[in-house]
């Protein structure tokens, strides 16, 4: 009755099954022993959310999918569900406009042509349109860009049928009628029927302008009678006009008569009339044909469209209900994190649950209307909705075991069936359970116990309990029976719950409090009613002192979990805090990195500079020698010889205090003693900083680099010396990763080996190498590049020929490498 309500107060898009439920009640994968799993889907309310599901339907195969969607208890069919929502609500947060289009259930249509029978203009109107959806929608998932292997599978079972939309669409118009060119002999006759009305109008209007015939007229119009062109005339003028009579009106005063001169006309009209419709039966016959021909790729056409659309219609749902996948396991497991119930509408509060973990059964109390029974239902109806394939109202880390059995007896006060909420309806039920469960299977339990006897009832509820946690079910209870509170502190993998009560709002907060059992508000409700304080002194003292105890012992628990919860808030702030500051520090961290890499990038190209301006100086000096030495005598040659290595010393000298600032000498061992101001070398990044406090105990130094401190161990620290320089231009060229070398002929070998080297790491080995050679006075050398194939020797005399250093060069004669060596002339 409840489902037959529901339907009773809303409006339905399609003809409503109304056994449609009945097929809901068969859980995938589970046997149903009697009701009790029939009376569960329907307490839990699976019916009214698959409902809402079928309202995001745009056709009626998906909303066929919708009444015959049933929960599943195999992990593999549930896991490849939820994978199916994920993917559409995916594509619509991305494509929320797709295609689908107009669809139509064309299988009656398709078995009635597939055995012969003829289809009217506008069911094959419904089969184009249907055809026209199918292939846009091909279209657009075929070109969809990424990874969406749900929809692209079943876009690949639409067949491809423009030929057969093509035919229909040139013959039936919009309005479902076949059009004139359908073909040549169609479009003939309606041509020859068009020009015999026109005749046949024009005679009567001739009739109708005629004063003569006007006094014979009823009206002065034509109608017609039996598919015929007729007059209204006057009873007592009959014998006036001659023709055939049609019909006469209900006082018989006005005769509808034929003109005898519109009497061939009207029968050549006739069977013009007549052929036209043969023509057209012929024209929808061949096309019904050509349906029954493609039965078997429309019928996959439509089960994919059918597909589609249902999954599309859950994605919606997802988008709708703000959900998410939850996470699925077989292990009899349950974790909800901040779960929405999702029929409940306004401001709703979340509950947030586990269960399978460190306890396989809970025990809730609390006051009525504080949310107890909502607890129930969300858990159960997020493990059918989970089986379904239905995404969850819950926040991420929501964990489901899809492969349990689902168990309620729920006694809803708002439910129609609340005459059998007694104590025996409850108990039957209850029996009922007992024998389908088994282990991992999820039961749930409405007051348990209730109506009957409060001790007794305390009693079988915590024998219940036992039983249930023994067989290894995982098992959610609402009482309020303070027994079984004092049952759950006492039982392994048996906890505690309460929905929390403001005694002085006198209202629910409707959160769910694990751990800590519910509080009897009863005499606090009544003093904030006004109650006098005698009677509520007078009642304490009733109470027994095993009563009073476990009262005070759940006013401690609950005073220690709101301590807890508190300290737990500042630890999650405070955590929240820190988490905040460490990301801030890493995003400054990453800036002072990107700026330490764009000014090394910029010292290093300052350093090529420096380089490259020292080698051209340096030929420039010695061009200046050679002229000096050729016109000068010999006093003069010596002087200018001295002024060329002064010149040349200076530039050394130079070159040795530019890079003085790239490189600092921070080679050998982490320093002993550190000073505030000494410079220090962070070996990690290769950036030099500011020692700004001593080490600490921790061997941690406070160093500041550009705009950043940071905290550096000491090992990784070099100190800086301020006098350590090198007097060699070779020696600080490298430390700074650069192999310029300045040296004299006895330092400098009259060959350079180059093989195994690239073009370009010759060629500049080669530049270099060919600088110090002019420096160290060295008239010829000889380059190794091997005889291998011949690439690099071509490459390198290509770039002799070009080089301003070189005078000549040739291959090395016999005992000088042949043709593996370039021997080459320096120019002077």
């Amino acid at each position: 009755m409840g489902v037959l309500f529901l339907h009773n107060r809303r409006c339905i898009r399609f003809p409503v099954d109304p056994n449609r439920y009945c097929r809901y009640h068969q859980v995938e994968g589970q046997t149903d022993g009697g009701t009790s799993l029939t009376r569960t889907l329907v307490k839990l309310e699976l019916d009214k959310v698959l409902a809402k599901l079928e309202q995001h339907c745009v056709s009626p195969l998906g909303v066929e999918r919708v009444r015959t969607l049933r929960p599943s208890r195999d992990l593999e069919t549930v896991s490849r569900r939820q994978a199916a929502t994920s993917e559409a609500d995916r594509l619509l947060a991305r494509y929320p406009d797709l295609p689908l289009g107009r669809i139509y259930d064309l299988r009656e249509e398709v078995e009635r042509a597939a055995v012969g029978g003829m289809l009217e203009g506008p069911q094959l109107l419904k089969v184009a349109t249907t055809l026209a959806s199918a292939r846009r929608l091909y279209k657009f998932l075929r070109g969809l860009e990424g990874s969406w292997p749900v929809f692209r599978a079943m876009a690949e079972r639409i067949a491809d049928l423009r030929q057969l939309e093509k035919e229909i669409t040139a013959a039936i118009g919009p309005d479902g009628l076949v059009l004139d060119q359908a073909t040549p002999r169609l479009a003939s006759l309606r041509q020859q029927i068009r020009k015999l009305q026109e005749q046949t109008q024009e005679r009567l209007d001739n009739y109708l302008r005629s004063p003569q015939m006007q006094k014979f007229l009823q009206d002065n119009i034509y109608t017609m009678r039996n598919g015929r062109y007729v007059l209204p005339v006057r009873q007592e003028y009959r014998q006036q006009v001659p023709g055939l009579v049609h019909d006469q009106s209900a006082s018989g005063a006005t005769l509808f008569i034929e003109p005898m001169a519109l009497v061939e006309i009207n029968n050549e009209l006739h069977r013009l009339q007549a052929a036209e419709a043969r023509e057209v039966e012929a024209i929808l016959q061949r096309l019904s044909n050509l349906i029954g021909q493609e039965k078997e790729r429309l019928t996959l056409t439509l089960e994919a469209l059918g597909d589609i659309d249902f999954t599309i219609a859950k994605g919606r749902l997802s988008h709708k209900m703000s959900a998410l996948a939850p996470r699925l396991n077989g292990e009899g497991r349950w974790r909800i994190n901040q779960g929405r119930h999702p029929l409940l509408s306004g401001k709703v509060v979340p509950i947030s649950l586990t269960l399978g973990y460190e306890f396989d059964t809970l025990v809730i109390t609390g006051p009525n209307t504080g949310g107890k029974t909502v607890t129930l239902k969300t858990i159960g109806l997020f493990t059918l909705m989970a089986q379904c394939g239905l995404h969850l109202p819950a926040a991420s880390g929501t964990e489901i075991a899809a492969t349990a059995a689902v168990y309620a007896d729920i006694g809803d006060e708002q439910s129609i069936e609340q005459s059998l909420s007694t104590f025996s309806a409850h108990l039957s039920q209850i029996i009922t359970i007992l024998k389908e469960v088994t282990a991992g299977s999820l039961v749930l339990l409405d007051e348990l116990g209730a109506g009957t006897d409060p001790t007794e009832g305390a009693a079988l509820a915590m024998a219940i309990l036992d039983h249930l946690t023994r067989l290894g079910a995982r098992t959610v209870a609402t009482t309020h029976y303070s027994e079984l509170k004092a049952y759950a502190y006492a039982r392994e993998r048996v906890e505690n719950a309460a929905v929390e009560f403001d005694s002085q709002t006198l209202q629910p907060t409707y959160r769910l409090l694990i751990g800590t059992p519910g509080e009897s508000n009863a005499f606090a409700v009544a003093a904030r009613l006004g109650l006098m304080e005698s009677i509520i002194q007078k009642a304490r003292s009733f109470l027994g002192e095993e009563d009073r105890r476990v009262n005070r012992l759940i006013a401690g628990l609950t005073e220690d979990k709101r301590v807890s919860e508190q300290e737990r808030a500042q630890a999650e702030q405070l955590r929240r805090e820190a988490q905040a500051m460490r990301a801030e520090q890493e995003r400054l961290w990453q800036e002072w990195q990107q700026q330490a890499a764009a000014q090394m990038q910029k010292v290093r190209e300052e350093a090529r500079q420096l380089v490259r301006r020292a080698r051209a100086e340096t030929r420039e000096i010695m061009a200046r020698l050679d002229k000096e030495l050729a016109a000068a005598s010999l006093k003069e040659q010596q002087k200018a010889v001295f002024r060329a290595r002064q010149q040349i010393k200076d530039l050394e000298d130079e070159m040795e205090r530019e890079l003085e600032k790239y490189q600092p000498a921070a080679a050998g061992e982490p320093p002993q003693e550190l000073q505030v101001g000494d410079k220090v070398l962070l070996q990690t990044w290769g950036q030099v900083g500011e020692v700004i406090s001593p080490p600490s105990a921790q061997g941690e130094v406070l160093v500041q680099v550009g705009v950043m401190k940071l905290n550096v161990y000491l090992k990784d620290l070099r100190l800086v010396s301020a006098g350590a320089k090198e007097t060699r231009v070779k020696k600080r060229a490298a430390q700074a990763g650069w192999t310029v070398q300045v040296a004299q002929n006895d330092e400098l070998s009259p060959e350079i080996d180059l093989r195994g080297l690239t073009v370009a790491e010759a060629c500049e080995q080669v530049d270099k190498y060919l600088d110090d050679a002019v420096l160290a006075g060295l008239n010829q050398v000889s380059l190794i590049h091997g005889k291998g194939t011949g690439a690099l020797r071509v490459a390198l005399q290509k770039y002799l020929r070009e080089h301003p250093l070189v005078k000549s060069f040739r291959f090395g004669g016999a005992g000088e490498g042949g043709s593996g060596v370039t021997v080459v002339d320096i120019s002077r």
